[in-house]
Formats: structure tokens, C-alpha cells, sequence
């Protein structure tokens, strides 16, 4: 772009803005008692300063006086100067109300931030930064601030590539990104850097979040938004990540044992022989340490779909959850765990006859991630090996809940379909956990060996 055209584009810019800011100011006094006050006080001021009697006295004086009168005439001089200053106070008061309408619209330290961005290159190929148009403070959590910004034509991937640039030039914790009322605009919930998150976290049965009729809600840990959970009821199936010694397995545990405290039915494949679960375990989950017996684990599952599926029809209910509120007979939920999924499904280097083992416990997971959800069947799936091509697609497009913690970048593109774990998560962080949506939680931490109900 020539620098003619480019100059041109930021005067254009630039009215646009000054006019947004000024449509931001005017909503700004009707929703904002602060503002609304010294806006108030100013059109209080104005009115004071601007004597109505005396430009009233200047206009009688000028109509009934000819111009050799009031050159002689000292009183008419003096009333003649004190209207003209009258005058003036009454044409500026219009145009000061407009400026202090813009200055009401305009977010404090919104040009310094603009010039931040600017330096870590969030800017278009104009050369234009965005532009911070509002402030607000979240309704649920006043400690979150959400910076709205006019975007010019940056995509929201970009601002969640650079989002620990953004944080480190404007010394915030960004929380979320995500699209404003368009495409024009993006909000980013922020906290102040001083908050961060606890190395460790230790889990406590008031975590435990209770059930309700139309709901199956797991607590993960704790994110700076707060507690981070997910609802098996409306997001079925898990996938999770993470590379030797980064919490994985603890993590999978603590789910699992919400899963137990809240009265579903747990089943855990570990070809480990059963040694990462302490003997407390296997009183309440039934382990499986064998391909064969767990196919006909999995094909139990899948025939128990089958049978609530029908149950379901008979009965006119839509799921699980609507079906137990509404019935006598409760059915629980079904959860099958596997901590290491990428050695269950692995095929190299098998034979024939293994391979169609392996061929048939795929299938059965791939209908279970298909169909489970309005059954109350689940898979919570946990892996630390790279490998992409071990977890067919039919099934981990159904693993909507993804969540990754320290792992090089090709297992962070595996979980979360990016490379945010590899970013966001420290090389010794330990329960460190990063969404696909981009949220960082320390998990709870918990002791595998105490009872689990």
C-alpha cells in the first residue's frame, strides 16, 4: 500500500473511530451512573456560567443603539464585551458537550495500549493496530475485565497465536478470546497479572459438584475464571493429553472417582496389569487387563446402548437424564477409562488375528463415541504417545472435551488440534491442563490410595 493511500485510510480511520467513541459515550451517560454525573455537572456548569439576562440586556442594547452611540458609549461597551463573551460560552458549550461525550466513549489508556499492540506486530497489512473501544467489568466475576477492541480485519486466530505477546505488553493474564457483536470486533476477558494460578491444588469433597436432573457435571480444577468443569450430559466423551509426569493419570483418576462418588458404573481398561490402581480401586471399578475379555466388556457396553435405546422409545424420552427424572427405575451412568488409548489401538506390529482383535474393540468405541451420550455411556480417554494415526477419526471427532497438559507440539496438534499446550504449559508444570478453547487450569490433585466413596 502507498504511503498516500495508507495516510488516507487512517484519516478515514480515525473519523470513524471519534464518531464510534462518541455513539460509546452517549450509552455511556444513560448506563453509566459515574459518567452520567459529570456529564450532568458539566451541562450544570455551562448553564451557570452562561448569563441569560445579560445576552438578553446585549441584544435590546444592540437593537436599539446605532453603531456611533456605542462607539461613544462606555456602558454599551462594556455590555457589548460581556454578551460576546456570553456568546462564546453559549457556541462552545455544543461543541465542548461533544468532546466531553467522545472523551466519556474512550476507554482510559486506550492509545497506549493501541501503541503496545503496534510493537508486537498485531497489526493488519495497513499497518493498522486494533483499537481499544470499551472497558466493562464482567457481570459474574468483577474481577474479570473485558477489553473490547475494533479489530480491522484480524482474524481471531491470530489474537489466540500472539495471546502470550498481548499479555506479556499489556502485563495482563488473557482468559479468553473471543468474537464481539461481529467480526469486526474481539473481547478479551482479562485479569490482572498479579493473579495466577497455585502450583497445587488439593482435592476436598466440597469440590464435588452435586447432580441434578439434567446433569452429570465432572470438576477438573480451577481455572482464573474459576472452577473448570464439564457436564457429561452435553459433553459426552473426553480426550486427554499430556507427556510423562505432567498430572495425566491423576487427572484421569480424579475424574473417575467423581464418577464413582456420583453412582456410575466404571470400567477401566490398564494393560499394565492393573499396578497404577491401588487395591482401593478395584473394590468399586471392574479393571481390565486383557484384549479378549475386554471386547466382550465393550460389546456388553454396546448391547446395553442398544437396550436403553429402545427403553427410551418406549418410554417417549429424549435421553438419560430425561428419562430418570420423569421413571422410577434409574439408570446409571456407564463410564469406560482408558489411560493409555494409543497402546490399546496401536495395530504395528501385530498379526492378523490380533489385529481384527484390535479392528473389533475400535468399532465398539467408535459406536459408543457416536451414540452414547443420550444412553449415559462415556469414554474418558487419556494418552501421552504422539501418534496421530492410532485414534481413527470416527472416534475422536466425538471427543469433544479435549484437554492437554505439558507435551511437545506434535501431542498438543494431537489433543487439541494445536499447539497450545506446548505454548501455554511449562516444561516442570505438574497438573497444568490447557482446553482446546484456549482455558489453563491446575487440576485438583488427589490421593489414589485414600477410599474412593
Amino acid at each position: 500500500m502507498q504511503k498516500h493511500d495508507r495516510e488516507q485510510l487512517n484519516t478515514q480511520n480515525q473519523r470513524s473511530y471519534v464518531f464510534l467513541r462518541f455513539c460509546k459515550g452517549c450509552k455511556a451517560i444513560f448506563t453509566d451512573w459515574k459518567k452520567a454525573i459529570v456529564f450532568l455537572a458539566y451541562v450544570i456548569g455551562a448553564i451557570w456560567a452562561i448569563d441569560i439576562h445579560v445576552l438578553r440586556n446585549a441584544f435590546n442594547e444592540l437593537s436599539t443603539t446605532s453603531l456611533a452611540e456605542i462607539i461613544r458609549n462606555a456602558e454599551v461597551l462594556e455590555v457589548l464585551e460581556q454578551s460576546l463573551l456570553q456568546i462564546g460560552l453559549a457556541l462552545g458549550f455544543p461543541i465542548g458537550a461533544v468532546v466531553l461525550i467522545v472523551a466519556l466513549g474512550t476507554p482510559l489508556g486506550s492509545k497506549g495500549i493501541r501503541d503496545s499492540l503496534l510493537r508486537i506486530g498485531l497489526d493488519n497489512h495497513a499497518g493498522e493496530a486494533p483499537l481499544l473501544i470499551n472497558k466493562t467489568k464482567d457481570k459474574n466475576d468483577k474481577r474479570i475485565e473485558i477489553l473490547e477492541f475494533l479489530n480491522y480485519g484480524l482474524p481471531l486466530k491470530k489474537w489466540e497465536d500472539m495471546k502470550l505477546e498481548i499479555e506479556a505488553t499489556l502485563d495482563l493474564n488473557i482468559v479468553k478470546v473471543e468474537t464481539g457483536a461481529s467480526k469486526h470486533y474481539v473481547l478479551l476477558h482479562t485479569i490482572p497479572a498479579r493473579h495466577s494460578l497455585p502450583e497445587k491444588i488439593n482435592w476436598s469433597n466440597k469440590h464435588l459438584i452435586k447432580n441434578t436432573h439434567d446433569g452429570f457435571t465432572l470438576a477438573l480444577g480451577e481455572s482464573l475464571l474459576g472452577v473448570e468443569g464439564v457436564d457429561l450430559s452435553r459433553t459426552p466423551h473426553m480426550l486427554l493429553g499430556g507427556s510423562t509426569g505432567s498430572g495425566k493419570s491423576v487427572l484421569l483418576k480424579l475424574l473417575l472417582m467423581q464418577c464413582l462418588k456420583k453412582g456410575a458404573i466404571v470400567t477401566i481398561a490398564d494393560f499394565k496389569g492393573g499396578v497404577d490402581f491401588p487395591p482401593t480401586w478395584h473394590k468399586h471399578c471392574d479393571i481390565i487387563i486383557d484384549e479378549n475379555i475386554l471386547l466382550e466388556k465393550l460389546d456388553g457396553l454396546t448391547q446395553e446402548l442398544e437396550n436403553r435405546k429402545i427403553l427410551l422409545a418406549q418410554s417417549g424420552y429424549a435421553n438419560i437424564d430425561e428419562y430418570n427424572k420423569n421413571s422410577k427405575v434409574h439408570l446409571s451412568r456407564l463410564i469406560f477409562a482408558c489411560d493409555e488409548v494409543a497402546e490399546l489401538l496401536d495395530k504395528t506390529g501385530l498379526d492378523k488375528e490380533q489385529k481384527a482383535l484390535v479392528t473389533g474393540i475400535e468399532s465398539k468405541l467408535a459406536k459408543i463415541a457416536r451414540l452414547g451420550r443420550a444412553f449415559g455411556i462415556h469414554l474418558l480417554l487419556a494418552t501421552q504417545r504422539p501418534d496421530a494415526n492410532v485414534l481413527s477419526g470416527q472416534i475422536k471427532n466425538n471427543l469433544d472435551y479435549r484437554a492437554c497438559g505439558r507435551a511437545d507440539n506434535t501431542l498438543s496438534i494431537i489433543i487439541l488440534d494445536n499447539g497450545s499446550a506446548s505454548d501455554n504449559i511449562s516444561s516442570d508444570a505438574q497438573g497444568r491442563f490447557i482446553t482446546r478453547d484456549g482455558t489453563v487450569f491446575q487440576a485438583y490433585w488427589i490421593d489414589d490410595r485414600l477410599p474412593l466413596v
